[in-house]
């Protein structure tokens, strides 16, 4: 009978949990550090602060600590590590926007952003509350039917199937109607910024 020698895992990746494990500070900053800085700039970019992205990231860091302590992740290298330090702060933050929370906040001062590929100055401040004044009074001045279902999907996150069987349409129209809506948002809003 022939022997099959199975390949150990990698010894970086056995002792990068070992000091995690261990809690080697050493080990615990360098992945803070080269991790955090990814975190932030994605939190950033999807309407968060610099505070809520470090709140964000120490929340994940500590769940992929545990994680790891506990044996419920076995990470096969440093950059596995990486991917799911991120992956948990992403799902974090994307709870926390789908939260009630969030939304109490958004209603209060909601946030119409059509463009997040790039990071705002704190000039751009100015230039958000504007857009969402005027977004807002766009809003104000549709039709009670296009402000119903707008409040419904963008909101109440309704989907659209729940939608159309509450206002008694096809899910097709339902669709058609939430577009040409959002056209008359957007219309509105570009004659209000003129």
């Amino acid at each position: 009978m022939r022997k099959i020698n199975l390949k150990p895992q990698s010894t970086t990746s056995d002792s990068i949990v070992k000091a995690i494990k261990a809690n080697n500070e050493e080990t615990l900053e360098h992945l803070y550090n080269i991790n955090y800085p990814k975190v932030e700039l994605f939190i950033l970019k999807n309407n968060g602060t610099v505070d809520q992205a470090k709140d964000t990231f120490q929340e994940a860091f500590v769940a992929a600590w545990k994680n790891i302590k506990s044996n419920k992740f076995h990470p096969q290298s440093e950059t596995a590590i990486n991917g799911y330090l991120y992956t948990i702060a992403k799902n974090k933050w994307m709870d926390y926007l789908r939260s009630n929370l969030y939304k109490k906040t958004l209603s209060t001062s909601t946030h119409f952003q059509e463009n997040k590929d790039t990071i705002e100055t704190p000039n751009d401040d100015i230039f958000k509350e504007q857009r969402l004044t005027n977004v807002m009074q766009a809003f104000n001045e549709l039709g009670a039917a296009c402000k119903t279902l707008l409040t419904k999907f963008y909101f109440e996150k309704k989907s659209m199937k729940q939608i159309a069987k509450e206002l008694q349409l096809d899910a097709a129209s339902t669709r058609n109607k939430k577009y040409r809506c959002m056209q008359k948002l957007r219309d509105k809003a570009l004659k209000i910024e003129e």
